[in-house]
């Protein structure tokens, strides 16, 4: 996507190598912790082979919403609709939730 391009415009896709459930309306995200690094620290200071990641209301809505085809505006029509008020700045909100997301490399962007 170019940088001109209006973030929000942006299309997220889940990452393929996350693992997800769902209880009690509640999203967990199941990291598996590969690598050299991760397989020492997992030896020498007992740090697990998968990390649990839980989303709060708003993430847990979100998540089962992405699916490579929806942008960032139509996901915030969802998240109006179902928290309304409770969502606002909603955009702002919305997009430094994806920035997050993608740091964590937890998505990716379908171009």
């Amino acid at each position: 996507m170019k940088n001109n391009d209006n973030y929000l415009e942006k299309v997220p896709k889940k990452a393929q190598h996350i693992s997800w459930s769902v209880k009690d309306d509640k999203v967990t995200l199941e990291i598996e912790n590969k690598g050299v690094f991760n397989r020492i620290a997992q030896v020498l200071f007992k740090k697990p082979k998968i990390s649990y990641v839980h989303l709060d209301e708003m993430g847990s809505f979100l998540w089962p919403l992405i699916d490579g085809e929806k942008n960032l505006i139509d996901l915030g029509k969802y998240v109006e609709i179902q928290f309304g008020d409770k969502a606002q700045p909603l955009y702002p909100r919305l997009a430094k939730y994806f920035q997050i997301l993608d740091s964590y490399k937890f998505i990716s962007w379908n171009e």
